[in-house]
């Protein structure tokens, strides 16, 4: 085995899964399952099975996921772009979208494959990353309406990640006055309505009521039993699903403080460092290009001094020999980019010791 490798506790997420589902079922809401973060690893989909779909933001991983001959409906997203129009609609059920012309486009693809492709329509509500202005989804419905190869199923919208703009009261009520305004305008009915991602849970799950948002897209939540505005754990979920494993290839006696004349380092940076005398400097061999290494969680005794492209530099309460493995608990994303480099092995399945899931209080 790679002595750089996540390891994957599929029974884990199997666990995180069937209770965010459990919970958000008895407030009227389905679960979309985000596969982003893994990829849409095969491995990954049978411990989604109870969800009520799948969803992620890159064609080519709905269609690795279709290749291990999964039949679940899966959503696109992102919009989707022109340049991959055909492949959305031969292998996404539904697709999240912003613009007419892609809109234009999914339809002309979808008559060209014989299918009905359905839409969700994002609209904008303050976190200024995709989404319809309000004042303009009449005219996108409208648009919509006009393609007979498109079926409208959803509105839907988008917080907490580009500028961390909370899921409230006022916000989501914003989102369900404008789905009974278009039912009322068009003589429709919209079947989904999906308020956002895990950043929801905790008003989707608080004392409120939930409007006509009944649907959440769930993915940090579910990988990593965490929400995403404040990383805090979820009460019954486990945190620990995911590791990643990284092997020592260095440990010396070294002083904290480099010598000579310093300029930037090799992203730009000017690093100040404290002068904490000597220490067990050890070398693991994992860097930037693997993963986000601000995001890692060390183990005890350990603590992250710096990384380069291919080398993270720890202060260890002990020498290690080369061939050692420290175990360290990534965040979302650390996780992102450890899952998409190609240096890092993935190794799916339990944990030989599961321990429990924090408990419900």
């Amino acid at each position: 085995m790679n002595g750089l490798r996540v390891e994957i506790d599929l029974d884990k997420i199997s666990h995180n899964t069937a209770e965010l589902v459990r919970r958000c079922h008895g407030r009227g809401m389905s679960v979309t399952a985000v596969t982003k973060a893994m990829l849409g690893a095969p491995e990954l989909v049978t411990a989604l099975d109870a969800a009520d779909d799948l969803g992620d933001s890159r064609i080519e991983n709905i269609e690795r996921m279709r290749d291990s001959a999964s039949t679940a409906p899966m959503l696109l997203l992102r919009s989707p772009m022109l340049s991959q129009i055909r492949r959305v609609v031969r292998s996404a059920t539904m697709s999240a979208n912003t613009e007419q012309d892609v809109l234009t486009a999914l339809s002309t693809a979808a008559r060209e494959a014989g299918v009905t492709h359905d839409v969700m329509l994002m609209v904008e509500l303050g976190d200024l990353r995709e989404g319809i202005m309000p004042g303009s989804l009449h005219d996108l419905v409208r648009h919509v309406l006009s393609l007979r190869d498109l079926r409208l199923q959803g509105i839907g919208t988008n917080l907490a990640c580009r500028n961390g703009i909370e899921p409230t009261d006022e916000n989501m009520h914003e989102l369900s006055a404008m789905v009974d305004d278009v039912e009322a305008t068009f003589d429709i009915e919209i079947p989904i309505v999906s308020g956002g991602n895990s950043a929801n849970l905790a008003w989707a799950l608080g004392p409120g009521g939930n409007g006509r948002v009944n649907n959440l897209r769930l993915g940090e939540s579910i990988l990593l039993g965490r929400e995403p505005l404040h990383r805090q754990p979820i009460d019954g979920l486990h945190t620990d699903t995911v590791t990643l494993v990284a092997e020592v290839i260095e440990c010396n006696r070294k002083p904290t403080v480099p010598w000579g004349r310093s300029g930037q380092n090799s992203f730009g940076e000017t690093p100040e460092t404290a002068d904490r005398g000597e220490v067990w400097q050890t070398i693991l061999a994992v860097g930037r290009q693997d993963t986000d290494t601000t995001d890692l969680t060390a183990p005890a005794g350990v603590e992250i001094l710096a990384a380069s492209s291919d080398h993270l530099v720890t202060a260890t309460d002990r020498r290690m020999t080369p061939g050692d493995e420290l175990r360290f608990q990534p965040g979302y994303a650390a996780l992102l980019r450890a899952m998409t480099s190609p240096f890092v092995e993935k190794a799916f399945g339990p944990t030989e010791t599961v321990s429990e899931a924090t408990p419900d209080q």
